[in-house]
């Protein structure tokens, strides 16, 4: 997909959109805007942000004192370091001797925030990143040159999964010193979790090798056996919260659907959130002061519970409406998502033209429903990879994350589309 022509201005570079802003913008050009009827955004990843049944009341404003007119520290305010570590604690570390404490939490503003944050304090290593991988990855591995962005492929005939012994083997054989991966997986929703995400964190341990792991679907979990209101994290596997070499991101946007809020962090040793902090006062210089200590009341353990079993009851059905709705289209859906509000599926088997993912793209604009290409999640920092052949090209990326009507929408108009045969003018 090649990107808009404009005038070189000397000193500057190209700077390209990742794959989400670009479906965004062209959906844009045929008329989209927030808000507008009669379009169903599956492309975006964005929860739904209304009221859920079961759901904790929504803010509805925001107290600004006197001090929230200064700066917060760059490292976020104390008292929301507190919460967000005593909520890793009541989660995943009860009766441990070794607690998260503030000096394992950095606050940053948003997602790309904390990632950008990470990614500046990396140290001269080769970094792994998997593939297909979430898109904003790919610029992200680029820009800073302290480090080799290596990548790992994960095949569709292991669901995605990459197993304890062939992790070793990358992490020995390619000489990795950190790893970067989302958990649950964007796009395929594959998820590391109970043993096998415990054998990760001991290889990591074992092998000196830092998981970098950006766990911001974490509340979105579809196996039927678990608990209610169950989460996922490596923290549980962490023996020591200051040695251990396992970093964590994860926010609001997504598992509190509060994307506006701008407001994510980093849970991690406190070197590395010591590194971070430092990190941020020349890139961001930190986040919002208001919002965080808007946010301490959040994520309270019990409240942050709540909203979880909101999440589970609302959205397990437009991930059965999505899933079922593809396949009754003819779309092929290998793996259904463990985790996550994602299906990733093939065109393959549809009738041309809509065997291509770029041409489905812009068919499904047609109907009003916006969706992802998967070559975008074929991430090639560097473009290293020149002139390669995706092997993404004949799959996409669909979100459940908006309101049930949206996702019924879209998939009776992706069925319309294809049994018509042919894209609208």
């Amino acid at each position: 997909m090649s990107e808009p022509l404009t005038a070189p201005v000397p000193g500057f570079r190209p700077v390209p959109r990742t794959g989400v802003i670009y479906v965004m913008d062209r959906a844009r050009e045929l008329g989209f805007r927030m808000g507008a009827e009669g379009w169903c955004n599956l492309g975006q990843g964005q929860p739904e942000t209304g009221p859920l049944p079961g759901a904790p009341p929504r803010p509805s404003n925001v107290t600004i004192g006197a001090d929230d007119y200064e700066y917060a520290p760059v490292g976020g305010i104390d008292a929301l370091r507190k919460a967000v570590a005593n909520l890793y604690n009541a989660r995943y570390r009860q009766g441990k001797s070794s607690q998260y404490g503030p000096e394992n939490v950095c606050i940053c503003g948003g997602g790309r925030s904390s990632l950008t944050r990470v990614v500046a304090s990396l140290g001269n290593v080769n970094l792994g990143h998997v593939l297909p991988d979430y898109t904003a990855y790919e610029e992200l591995l680029e820009i800073f040159g302290t480090f080799s962005a290596i990548p790992l492929l994960l095949e569709p005939e292991a669901g995605y999964a990459l197993s304890t012994k062939n992790l070793r083997r990358e992490v020995t054989g390619r000489g990795l010193g950190a790893l970067l991966l989302s958990n649950p997986a964007n796009p395929t929703g594959r998820v590391l979790r109970g043993s096998a995400l415990s054998a990760w964190v001991h290889e990591a341990r074992e092998l000196k090798c830092t998981l970098i792991l950006d766990e911001f679907y974490s509340h979105y979990l579809w196996d039927e056996g678990l608990a209610e209101g169950a989460t996922v994290s490596a923290a549980e596997f962490v023996d020591d919260v200051n040695s251990d070499p396992v970093v964590i991101l994860d926010g609001l946007t997504k598992g509190w659907r509060c994307p506006g809020w701008r407001l994510s962090w980093i849970v991690g040793p406190a070197s590395v959130i010591e590194a971070v902090t430092s990190a941020g006062s020349f890139l961001d210089g930190g986040g919002n002061r208001p919002l965080q200590e808007a946010a301490g009341a959040l994520v309270e353990p019990d409240r942050a519970r709540q909203e979880v079993i909101a999440i589970h009851d609302a959205f397990a059905r437009k991930r059965r409406i999505l899933i079922d709705g593809l396949r009754a289209a003819g779309l092929t859906v290998e793996h259904e998502p463990d985790g996550g509000f994602y299906v990733w599926a093939s065109v393959a088997s549809l009738p041309a033209p809509f065997n291509d993912g770029e041409t489905f793209f812009e068919a499904a604009l047609r109907e009003k429903v916006i969706t992802v290409p998967g070559l975008f999640f074929d991430i090639n920092p560097g473009k290293r990879r020149a002139n390669h052949t995706s092997r993404f090209t004949q799959y996409m990326r669909f979100s459940f994350g908006p309101d049930e009507s949206s996702v019924t929408d879209a998939v009776q108009r992706l069925q319309a589309m294809v049994k018509r045969g042919t894209p609208r003018a």
